[in-house]
Formats: C-alpha cells, sequence, structure tokens
C-alpha cells in the first residue's frame, strides 16, 4: 500500500512538472511575441544594405528615374527647374525563422521636402508650425481629398504636395488590406513601401533617420519547452500504463513494476536535483544586480542591443554557485579560509560554465572576473585597473552595492551613510573611480533606491 502511494505521488508530481514545463512554454512564447523590438538607424546607414545578421533589416533606395519641377512659391519668375522628384524604396527584410507580426516606423526628414505620393500604408504625417503640432492620418496618400485635413501642403500645377520641413516626421503604418498586405512578412521575406518627394537641386533626404518597431509571432510549438512538456507527456502515459498493468499483474510481474519504479523514482531526484542547487539566500539578487549593471553601462553610454546583452551577462554572473554546497552559502557565521576558498572557486566555475555560451558575447568575464578588485587584489587572477574587462568592473560595483543593500542570512543590510562612505573610499582600490561615481550620482539622484 505504502508503495502504491509513493507511485501516485510520482505520477502527480511527474504531471505537475509537465504541467509547469507546458505552461512555461506558453508564458515564454507570448513574452517573445509580445515583446516590442527597436531598430534605429541614420544617415548612410540608412541607405546602405545591411548583413543579414540582424533580425530584421531596412534599406532605403533611390530609384534612378527623376524629373523636375518649378517652385515658385513667392512669384519670383522662376523658369527652370527648381526641386527635382525621387522615387524611395523603402525595403524591409525578416531575416529570421519566425513571421513579423507588425511594424511601423517613423522617419524624421533633416531637410525640407514634398510629399506626393506613398504606397502599401497608412501615413501619420507630424508637422510643426509655430511651436504647434500638426497631426494628420492619411489611409492612402495616393487617393485622398486634402481638403478633409488640416495638413501643411502644397499646390504645385495641380500637383498637392504634404510640406514636411526639417524636424518634421511621418510615421508608416502597413496595410493589412488583401490587395497590399505587409503583415506579416514571412521568414527570409520583405515588403517594399514607398514614397515619391521633390527636394531643392542638390539636397536629398539621406540625413534623415528612422526609427522601425516591430514584434516577432512565434508558434508554440517552435518553443522548445513545448516538445519536451509533449515529450514528457507521452513519456508519463506509457509509463502510467506500464505502472497500472504492473500493479495489476500477478507476484511474477513483481520485478518488472520495480524496475518502472526506479525509473519513476530516479526521474524525480533529477528534477528535485535542479531545485536543491539553488541559492535560498540570494533570491532576487542577480536580477537586482543586473538591473544595476544595465543603469551604471547605460550612463557610460551603452544603448540597444549591447545594454541587452550587458543585462544578461550580469543575470549569469553567479551561475558558477550552483557547485557550491548550500551548507557553505547559508553558513551565517564566518566562513573558514577553506570555506572561503570554496566559495571564491564560484568565479571560475561560472566562466567555464559560460565559455560556450557563444550567442552571448563575453559572458564568462562577468562570472569569472567580477570579484577582481580595481587595485589588483581580488580573485581569481589578481588582475588590476584597465585589466579587469568593463563588464566585470561594472559587475563588481553593482554587486558589491547589492550585497550592502540587502539583508543577508548573518546580517541586516547596511544604512545609507554607509554604503556611500564605501563607495565613496573605494573608489580605486576595490572599485572603478568612474563607475562607482556613476553609482553615487545614481543613488543621490534617486535612480537607484536606498533607504534612508
Amino acid at each position: 500500500m505504502r508503495k502504491k502511494l509513493i507511485s501516485y505521488i510520482s505520477f502527480a508530481v511527474s504531471m505537475l512538472i509537465i504541467i509547469v514545463l507546458f505552461i512555461a512554454a506558453i508564458v515564454k512564447t507570448n513574452m517573445y511575441n509580445s515583446k516590442n523590438h527597436v531598430l534605429e538607424l541614420a544617415g548612410a546607414d540608412l541607405f546602405t544594405v545591411e548583413p543579414e545578421e540582424r533580425d530584421v533589416s531596412v534599406n532605403i533606395t533611390a530609384r534612378g528615374s527623376t524629373w523636375g519641377k518649378i517652385f515658385d512659391f513667392n512669384n519670383e519668375g522662376i523658369t527652370e527647374n527648381n526641386y527635382t522628384a525621387h522615387t524611395y524604396d523603402f525595403f524591409i527584410d525578416n531575416n529570421t525563422k519566425y513571421d513579423v507580426k507588425k511594424f511601423s516606423f517613423k522617419f524624421v526628414f533633416s531637410y525640407d521636402a514634398y510629399i506626393t505620393s506613398a504606397w502599401n500604408g497608412a501615413i501619420e504625417f507630424h508637422q510643426f508650425n509655430d511651436g504647434n503640432e500638426i497631426i494628420n492620418t492619411i489611409p492612402d496618400l495616393r487617393d485622398y481629398n486634402a481638403m478633409e485635413y488640416s495638413i501643411n501642403k502644397r499646390i504645385v500645377d495641380g500637383e498637392t504636395l504634404v510640406v514636411m520641413k526639417n524636424g518634421d516626421f511621418l510615421i508608416y503604418h502597413p496595410s493589412e488590406s488583401m490587395n497590399a498586405l505587409e503583415m506579416p512578412i514571412k521568414p527570409h521575406e520583405g515588403t517594399t513601401p514607398g514614397m515619391i518627394l521633390y527636394t531643392e537641386n542638390g539636397h536629398s533626404i539621406d540625413g534623415s533617420s528612422l526609427i522601425l518597431n516591430y514584434t516577432f509571432y512565434k508558434h508554440y510549438t517552435s518553443e522548445p519547452l513545448f516538445w519536451v512538456s509533449i515529450s514528457g507527456f507521452g513519456v508519463w502515459t506509457i509509463v502510467f500504463i506500464i505502472v497500472l498493468i504492473t500493479f495489476l499483474q500477478v507476484r511474477k510481474y513483481k520485478i518488472l513494476h520495480e524496475r518502472d519504479y526506479k525509473i519513476i523514482n530516479e526521474s524525480i531526484e533529477t528534477f528535485t536535483g535542479f531545485i536543491d542547487a539553488k541559492d535560498p539566500y540570494t533570491n532576487g539578487h542577480s536580477k537586482r544586480v543586473a538591473i544595476y549593471t544595465k543603469l551604471l553601462a547605460k550612463e557610460l553610454g551603452f544603448e540597444g542591443e549591447e545594454l541587452d546583452d550587458i543585462y544578461y551577462i550580469a543575470l549569469l554572473h553567479d551561475s558558477g554557485k550552483i557547485g557550491i554546497p548550500d551548507n557553505i552559502l547559508g553558513k551565517p557565521g564566518k566562513l573558514t579560509d577553506e570555506e572561503f576558498e570554496i566559495i571564491k572557486s564560484h568565479t571560475v566555475v561560472g566562466g567555464e560554465i559560460l565559455s560556450n555560451f557563444k550567442s552571448l558575447p563575453n559572458a564568462g568575464e562577468g562570472a569569472l572576473y567580477h570579484h577582481e578588485r580595481y587595485d589588483g587584489t581580488g580573485y581569481p587572477r589578481g588582475l588590476a585597473g584597465k585589466e579587469i574587462p568593463l563588464i566585470a568592473r561594472i559587475i563588481c560595483v553593482a554587486d558589491s552595492f547589492d550585497a550592502m543593500n540587502s539583508s543577508r542570512v548573518y546580517r541586516k543590510k547596511l544604512s545609507y551613510e554607509y554604503i556611500m562612505n564605501e563607495l565613496e573610499n573605494n573608489k580605486g582600490t576595490q572599485f572603478d573611480p568612474e563607475i562607482a561615481e556613476i553609482m553615487i550620482n545614481l543613488i543621490k539622484e534617486g535612480k537607484v533606491y536606498v533607504e534612508k
């Protein structure tokens, strides 16, 4: 009876784990699909064909055919063409294996231009006049009644032109109609909205900038956790049937029953082994350190995808602690020299674990070197000053700050005055002086909270 009860519990726990994995696959996929990606390009980058390593690329190409027109707004009697029409194609390519579900882009003009036509989407114009912003959204610029909009426009030779001054911008919203379907963008395919505009002879829109916003759509079946859960359910079903038959068989099948039980028991021990390896006394530490590291990196001038990479590297900085015994990690008293050496080894272990993390460059540097000191007295290599990778110097400040600003099993969090003094006094010894000063300023400005 006791063995049956254990089997029932084992099956229930296994099914619970499978359900958790399935939910995790759904949540992870939904988070991926809901994440808004941003690509910012300006100047020559807009008119250069981009490498396909970027998940979504943008390239603006001017067609070779142009024509001129006379713009004599002040009735000066101009007789020669002084403006040239350009046809621009905006190539937006999806270089990934997932659909680009939605996208739009903001195009900021660096020089006066006059738009006569645009296609494959609605244009949201933002024009500025005497400090006032005029906003109009036109579903199809090729066929609209200009009188219905309070838009800044000019009419030249019967042609209505939308006036875009330096600093004005438009937001392009792709069409979802069947005759100009631009969403979604299928994997390794693209779409090409475009526009025709006039600029003064000798000038163009080459200095303009573009901000592309887009989201992906990944199906649940593309998420590995989904198939892990499905496979797990298949295994669980098969084992359940085997065990059920075993329970119903006569005594001669006892060996088979025990073998199946052993498989199940080992599976449960494997699952619980992952949980047992966690450090229960620094809950939330890695995430907080990652947040502080990203704030510091932003102040140092990092932006975009670099900031995201820095955040993830910091998030993994203590990954080596998975190999540190729980009794040492959670010890409330002073560590022995031997125990401290074991704790210190987490930097090397973490560096080794992350050394093969090729999709996140320099991931191992944060784990390996975040306990190096600026004066060269840290571990594990004793590096000093700029020898220490920048990411490790940033994490060092963020990690030390969170340790002081958090309660631990052996003490409560430290006071505002103590933390500020430690940051100030350890410039050039434990901390990179520039990074420590940035952290001090972030605290003073209230961007990093410390209870006073």
